[in-house]
């Protein structure tokens, strides 16, 4: 007999923080569902998947989340198809959440919020989830979005909390074949185009582990890579917010060579550095230079503060509040840097500039 809900997980060489996620899904109010864990045939994930009553299912050699997802859809049955990773703890009722959603018609697709654990996270990993969830800089993110009411349409669902009905994933072909990165993008995309609509419930969190800074950095920047390949092959994806955050390292470099120019020409006279009203150094050009890098950072610190207040993330607190505007520029120059990165190899004419993952150097 078919089951209603089938939830996917896609893992690779993480079978500890798995058995947490399976933990949890034994454990769901809604019962009326199987899990499917989909990975490489000889993961230590399939001895903890077996282990709990669940099912494994062998990759067959996939390289990336993409075809790993689209294997294990082809190999199961069920009404409705649920999204999420190996590294997250799931809420008791987070199946029965998203399920009910579904007696709807107009439900193509649902998903939820996810935050970092609090009582599992350190400082930095929260301040990670304090900028992931600003709500003016989220350096390009889907991180932590919640809607305002029980449910609100949206463009994009996060991969980690996302369902949907098969038939619709299986009229729009899955996911993209050999996607590096960027699939729950794209998926989504490919849905609405086919005229359905996508959902999400504030109240259904997952709660997400965030990783240490230096892999945080690293997958911000592949992210904003992989972004902007998604919109070569779909350029409606590519919006305005995109392009600004592009162009962040680029004008962070502009303001702090102007700075130096403007110091080495004669613009910063100490103590009378703040005072614009002396007559020690003229108001010209040189010292507008010198100012502008301090006024800036001013700014910018505040902007990115006063996101981090009005953002949702459960981790606010006046430290983490703080150390956010710092994770937020490094965020925002990595995601930047991804960016032009993917420009550069796209107008070069380079084989790195597509989204599959067919023979790279």
């Amino acid at each position: 007999m078919t089951s209603r809900i089938c939830v996917i997980i896609p893992t690779v060489d993480n079978s500890n923080e798995l058995a947490v996620v399976l933990e949890g899904l034994s454990n769901q109010t809604f019962k009326d569902m199987e899990v499917a864990v989909v990975g490489p045939g000889g993961d230590g994930g399939r001895r903890v998947t077996e282990e709990i009553g669940f099912r494994y299912i062998d990759d067959r050699g996939s390289r990336n989340r993409a075809d790993a997802c689209n294997v294990a859809i082809e190999e199961t049955e069920s009404d409705l198809v649920f999204f999420t990773d190996d590294d997250v703890i799931v809420p008791q009722d987070w199946v029965e959440k998203l399920e009910r959603w579904f007696l709807r018609p107009e439900v193509a697709g649902v998903g939820g919020p996810n935050f970092a654990p609090v009582n599992e996270s350190d400082i930095w990993q929260k301040s990670i989830d304090v900028a992931f969830c600003n709500k003016f800089l989220t350096a390009g993110t889907n991180y932590g979005r919640k809607s305002e009411g029980a449910l609100e349409e949206v463009e994009q669902l996060p991969g980690v909390n996302s369902a949907y009905r098969r038939q619709v994933l299986e009229e729009v072909g899955g996911f993209d074949s050999g996607a590096i990165g960027a699939e729950d993008v794209m998926l989504d995309h490919r849905i609405r185009l086919s005229g359905y609509r996508l959902w999400s419930d504030g109240t259904a969190t997952m709660w997400h582990r965030r990783r240490g800074m230096k892999r945080v950095r690293k997958q911000i920047r592949n992210y904003g890579l992989v972004r902007t390949l998604a919109g070569k092959r779909y350029p409606s994806l590519w919006g305005w917010s995109h392009g600004l955050v592009s162009a962040f390292p680029i004008l962070v470099c502009f303001s702090l060579s102007t700075f130096i120019w403007g110091c080495l020409n004669g613009g910063l006279s100490w103590p009378t550095f703040w005072d614009i009203s002396t007559e020690t150094v003229p108001l010209g050009l040189e010292r507008a230079s010198v100012h502008q890098l301090p006024t800036l950072a001013v700014l910018f610190n505040i902007l990115a503060w006063f996101g981090a207040i009005l953002g949702p993330s459960p981790s606010k607190s006046p430290v983490t509040v703080f150390l956010s505007s710092i994770v937020s520029f490094l965020l925002l120059w990595d995601y930047g840097v991804g960016i032009n990165k993917a420009r550069i190899s796209i107008i070069t004419g380079s084989e790195s500039a597509q989204i599959d993952d067919r023979d790279r150097n």
